[in-house]
């Protein structure tokens, strides 16, 4: 990962391209970094499940590193145990989902 990625991607695809198991590893996953709040268990914006191009994935924010170096390590050593893609994430911060929800509303 470069130093102006803000985020890496762990694919849900080892490096001899088979798919990991279970199924829902990366819900499980950024679930050991989500947080309770609200009275709601959330996912951590550093830490999230995402599906992209029909592969389960985890983003995390490279910020991570600074914040709680323990556990950017831990998603670090996952990937290479068990020998998962990794890929560059976006360059670009994310916008907030309220900021999202803004955009889609019509006029």
């Amino acid at each position: 990962m470069s130093n102006q990625n803000r985020e890496f991607v762990i694919q849900g695809v080892n490096t001899r391209g088979e798919a990991f198991r279970p199924s829902d590893w990366a819900e499980r996953l950024a679930g050991v970094m989500s947080s309770f709040g609200g009275g709601r268990l959330g996912y951590s914006p550093y830490c999230f499940p995402i599906t992209s191009g029909r592969i389960k994935c985890v983003v995390v924010d490279a910020r991570l590193k600074e914040i709680e170096p323990m556990a950017y390590n831990f998603l670090v050593n996952f990937a290479r145990d068990n020998e998962l893609q990794v890929r560059p994430g976006r360059d670009a911060e994310r916008p907030e989902a309220g900021d999202v929800a803004a955009q889609k509303r019509p006029p």
